[in-house]
């Protein structure tokens, strides 16, 4: 027994003719504003204001950028704007040339420490063996 499989399931309903609720809103608001402006500026303004409003509201019913639709690609804009960044990229398997010697850094001070603290000597400034441990760390 065959069954159909429902494509384009993802796609939105379209509530008002042609136009999903989301793109209806865009144009309402913008005609609405439209008309608002008729009533209370001159004339030439009132064209000029409706040319932009109208066109803006066109723009983010149907414009897509590389197959996004505008109001995504506005709001990943700002999203990657205001974002905290931090790019780091790092080779499977080797740590870098930074890190090693960081590390290395880390355990010879962490022995000199562990020493220290089982021979339980005091290590004064300017004497042979704090000389020898700046070394190792320096290295």
């Amino acid at each position: 027994m065959e069954f159909t499989v429902p494509q384009f399931i993802e796609k939105e309903a379209k509530i008002v003719g042609p136009f999903t609720f989301k793109q209806f809103i865009f144009i309402g608001l913008a005609g609405g504003l439209c008309v608002f402006l008729f009533f209370t500026v001159p004339f030439s303004l009132f064209v000029i204001l409706a040319i932009f409003l109208l066109g803006g509201a066109f723009a983010l019913v149907f414009l897509k950028i590389e197959k996004v639709p505008l109001p995504v690609f506005i709001k990943n804009f700002f999203v990657f704007l205001f974002k905290p960044k931090a790019y780091l990229w790092k080779k499977k398997g080797t740590p870098s040339k930074f890190l090693k010697k960081e590390r290395k850094k880390e355990i010879r001070t962490e022995e000199a420490e562990e020493e220290g603290r089982k021979s339980k000597l005091k290590i004064t400034r300017g004497s042979r063996l704090h000389e020898l441990l700046t070394r190792i760390e320096t290295k």
